[in-house]
């Protein structure tokens, strides 16, 4: 049932989940599309709530992991939402203007144009990965375009959800926004239910449950997945700055990041040097593992995670500790690297979300362009070059979600840039202005003149209209 104490409107039952998306609709329907001023006061009050929330919602999340460094919640999720709230609340006005479209000469002097118009209301779910920033981004998309939202975070970080919902409910009145808590069932439901739009970060397998839950209703959907997303090293590239920004990439949040650099392809010649160069970085970023390394969410991400390792060392691959021991009471999996894995292990098959990094060797930037070709596409690329020729090479010949260039990560932070996947890494981007074009219906309107040259093609229809049809079709 619904708990409104301390303000909060989080709502644990699918029934009041229900009636809280009646509450929105009839919101929506009563008041209309909401002008610039309004819009723009809903992203204050939530770039508020970050501010005010912060320390706690580092904490929550800490706790809910086991640890996680509260600088790592500030640097890859306060900080990331923030800039979202700032650069939706800086352009919506500007999105929101209507917008001019050619008249083909046979309607002159007809006036086009598209006008964008909210879609409703928006069910968001998020992640435990990032629970912060993978739901309010998605929240400023939906508010800057003039729709109303219900969150459902995840069941894997209790504490974050409920001070989240709180945090909501003393910011938002409940036809504004709100938040569902709940564990797989609800979030099934809640997947179910007749959304304006629907989106939705985590794993490929439970994003097909999803969009098979929303075929029903026809539902709009996006959907943020992941998949293995390569690091390339070509022959051109810096092997240092490669390491320091894949030992980066990979193992902040222990690997836990959708965009997370999931293999290593490098010269068949440069497979150990590489390896080493990478495990230097990690030691010199985490020398003892200590307060600022994460833990993995779960015991059972633990387990997964030495299984996918320990058949990898069967198999004859060769293996990179950082040095220090495992804890699975504490769920610390120190940073390792895999060298040649199987390439029909666990490690090269799935997507490994943990702190454990396989390298491969290639032959040629064709045969690596073609390795990942034969894969599903990724939602993030990584490549590593100082020739052009070759940056150019490996963005022509792959498909990937985003892709950043010597470097890691940080195409995610651009609110210019669309995010999203391709294929089996998602459908649909947000971000920005992307973000508002998705959650936006783009309505065409078209306006007679003073004059309509379309009467001239009324019925009856005679020797006139044919010769008329005639000429405009020359």
């Amino acid at each position: 049932m619904a708990d409104r104490r301390a303000g909060a409107f989080a709502v644990t039952e699918i029934d009041d989940a229900r009636r809280l998306l009646a509450l929105q609709r009839a919101a929506h329907r009563r008041d209309g599309t909401p002008d610039a001023a309004v819009r723009r006061d809903r992203l204050r009050r939530l770039e508020r709530l970050v501010g005010d929330y912060f320390d706690r919602f580092a904490a929550a999340i800490s706790d809910d992991f086991g640890n996680r460094s509260p600088v790592e919640t500030l640097l890859l999720e306060t900080m990331g939402a923030v800039g979202a709230i700032r650069y939706a609340r800086r352009h919506v006005a500007r999105w929101m203007k209507p917008e001019r479209r050619r008249v083909g000469r046979n309607f002159w002097p007809g006036r086009a144009y598209v006008h964008h118009e909210p879609l409703g209301v928006v069910g968001i779910v998020s992640p435990w990965n990032y629970p912060l920033l993978l739901a309010l981004s998605p929240l400023v998309d939906a508010i800057a375009a003039g729709n109303r939202a219900i969150l459902k975070p995840s069941e894997q970080t209790p504490r974050f959800s409920a001070l989240l919902a709180s945090a909501i409910g003393a910011t938002f009145a409940p036809e504004e926004v709100a938040v569902v808590i709940g564990g797989p069932d609800v979030g099934a439901a809640f997947a179910a239910l007749s959304w304006d739009h629907l989106l939705f970060t985590g794993s490929t397998a439970i994003g097909r449950k999803v969009a098979l839950a929303a075929a029903d209703g026809l539902v709009p959907l996006t959907l943020e997945l992941g998949g293995k997303s390569p690091a390339i090293i070509c022959p051109s590239a810096s092997l240092a700055k490669a390491a320091n920004a894949i030992a980066w990439g990979k193992f902040v949040n222990a690997g836990q990041t959708c965009i997370a650099p999931d293999y290593v392809l490098a010269p068949a010649g440069e497979v150990h040097a590489a390896a080493e160069a990478i495990m230097r970085e990690v030691r010199r970023f985490y020398p003892d593992l200590g307060p600022d390394y994460g833990a993995l969410i779960g015991e059972r991400a633990f387990d997964r995670v030495s299984m996918q390792v320990e058949q990898a060392v069967n198999s004859g691959a060769a293996v990179i500790t950082h040095g220090t021991p495992a804890d699975r009471a504490a769920r610390r999996f120190p940073p390792t690297i895999v060298i040649e894995p199987p390439l029909d292990g666990a490690l090269m098959r799935e997507e490994i979300f943990g702190p454990v990094l396989p390298i491969i060797g290639y032959r040629d930037l064709d045969s690596a362009l073609a390795f990942v070709a034969d894969r599903p596409h990724p939602l993030a690329l990584y490549c590593f070059a100082e020739r052009r020729a070759e940056i150019d090479h490996v963005l022509g010949r792959s498909q990937s979600g985003g892709v950043t260039v010597n470097g890691t990560l940080v195409h995610i932070g651009q609110e210019s840039l669309p995010f999203g996947g391709v294929g089996a890494s998602g459908m649909g981007s947000y971000h920005g202005r992307a973000g508002f074009d998705r959650l936006s219906h783009a309505r065409g309107v078209f306006r007679v003149g003073r004059f309509n040259p379309a009467k001239l093609l009324f019925p009856p229809y005679g020797r006139g209209t044919r010769r008329l049809i005639g000429l405009l079709m020359r």
